[in-house]
């Protein structure tokens, strides 16, 4: 290169700081530009299309800073990616909370035989992996005597139920002091105003903080993206919910967030045989987690924790 070529004073202009960021601003802003408009050979075509969606997927801001304008455009977003990636027709939500409603679950633990439907029904409900065998809820085989499940069974493969044996269960409790959300340093995961804490999953970055802050059990790590056959995917989904997710991600159960914001009840509590699950509207005084509450005798697991779990257990 000769001296005209580098300038006057014999120096690259890349070499100038000020040149060399007038030169990276001047790239980013051309490709934001070529992106946004479509400026890419072929972009008029499918596959510019789908270019752009991925993009705009890219940069889009964390769920709690779009505005509804933005969750709409970001679900319509991802259902055609879900079409375009695996062939899916899939109806994403953005439903908010319902005015005037906190949710909580109480758990019979003289009902429960340890039969395992509501495990089958979150899975399928919740797409989750199935060649992990991911579950969000845990079953429990337990002493008598004994009311902390990490002294119980969790892997037990036989006839039930047992004689001499009761069974609880355990997911997430959904905590009024969730200490999970204060140990997420990206502020992926918080606690919705109807009780239910929830992740979002594309500014979640893995690190598991999650996982050590709950005293409970109640966050999985997803080492894959989720293997879900293709005609065992839920349909209706929620962006805080059962949608597929992203390898490398934390999940949760989220009171099946995707029906409970629809008036309808979790998928645990609708298949459990025995009517061993309770779920409703804290708020409401004529719900039947309220007489739960009012009538029955109930506790919570490490209540000195302070963490107000929104679920209970009690007995008949």
């Amino acid at each position: 290169m000769s001296a005209n070529d580098q300038g006057q004073s014999g120096q690259h202009p890349l070499d100038d700081k000020t040149s060399r960021r007038a030169f990276l601003k001047g790239v980013a802003a051309g490709s934001a530009a070529f992106m946004a408009l479509g400026c890419v050979p072929g972009a008029a075509s499918a596959a510019g299309g789908e270019l752009r969606l991925r993009w705009q997927e890219f940069f889009k801001k964390n769920y709690r800073l779009m505005t509804e304008e933005e969750r709409r455009e970001t679900v319509a977003r991802l259902e055609k990616l879900a079409a375009v990636d695996d062939g899916l027709q899939v109806r994403i939500g953005c439903e908010p909370p319902l005015p005037r409603v906190l949710f909580g679950y109480a758990f019979n633990v003289t009902r429960c035989e340890g039969f395992m439907e509501c495990v089958t029904a979150c899975i399928k409900e919740n797409n989750l992996d199935r060649r992990s065998h991911t579950q969000y809820i845990r079953i429990f085989e337990m002493e008598p005597g004994h009311l902390d499940p990490s002294a119980g069974d969790g892997r037990f493969f036989h006839e039930v139920p047992v004689e001499n044996k009761f069974y609880m269960g355990t997911q997430c409790f959904h905590c009024e002091n969730a200490p999970c959300t204060k140990a997420c340093p990206t502020r992926a995961t918080w606690k919705e105003p109807d009780g239910i804490v929830v992740v979002d999953y594309d500014w979640c970055i893995g690190c598991r903080y999650c996982q050590a802050a709950c005293p409970y059990f109640g966050r999985r790590f997803n080492w894959a993206k989720p293997e879900v056959p293709q005609e065992e995917v839920t349909a209706q989904q929620h962006y805080l919910g059962n949608r597929l997710r992203p390898k490398g991600k934390m999940e949760k159960c989220t009171f099946c967030i995707q029906r409970t914001r629809k008036g309808r009840l979790p998928a645990c509590v609708e298949a459990c045989p025995t009517g061993a699950r309770v779920f409703g509207n804290l708020l409401d005084p004529d719900s039947e987690i309220r007489y739960v509450l009012t009538h029955k005798k109930v506790y919570r697991l490490k209540e000195e924790l302070g963490t107000e779990p929104k679920f209970w257990y009690f007995i008949d």
